[in-house]
C-alpha cells in the first residue's frame, strides 16, 4: 500500500511516521519512486501506538519491546523450519 493509504489505515500523521521510520520501528519497502507498506506494517503501527498510548511505554522501551518481539518471531520461524524437517513420530 502507498504511504497515504498506510497513514490512513494506521491512523498516523506524517511526522509520527517519519520518526518511527527513523527509529527503525517501521521499515517500509522502498521502490524507486516511493515507500510501500504492508498489512504487517499496519499491525505493527497499531502495536506501537497501543504500547505508547495504552501502556505508557517510552521510546527506549519501544526499542526493547520491538527487538524482543522480532527475536521471538525469528525463533518461531526457525522452530517451524526445524520441525518441518523432522519425521512425524519425532514431533
Amino acid at each position: 500500500m502507498t504511504r497515504q493509504q498506510f497513514l490512513t489505515n494506521a491512523d498516523l500523521d506524517v511526522k509520527t511516521l517519519e520518526f518511527w521510520i527513523e527509529q527503525h520501528w517501521l521499515i517500509p519497502t522502498e521502490t524507486t519512486t516511493e515507500m510501500s507498506f504492508s498489512d504487517k506494517d499496519v499491525a505493527r503501527a497499531h502495536f506501537i501506538r497501543d504500547l505508547k498510548g495504552d501502556f505508557g511505554v517510552n521510546d527506549e522501551g519501544i526499542d526493547v519491546i520491538l527487538h524482543l518481539v522480532d527475536q521471538l518471531h525469528g525463533l518461531r520461524r526457525a522452530l517451524a523450519e526445524l520441525t518441518r524437517g523432522m519425521p512425524e513420530s519425532s514431533r
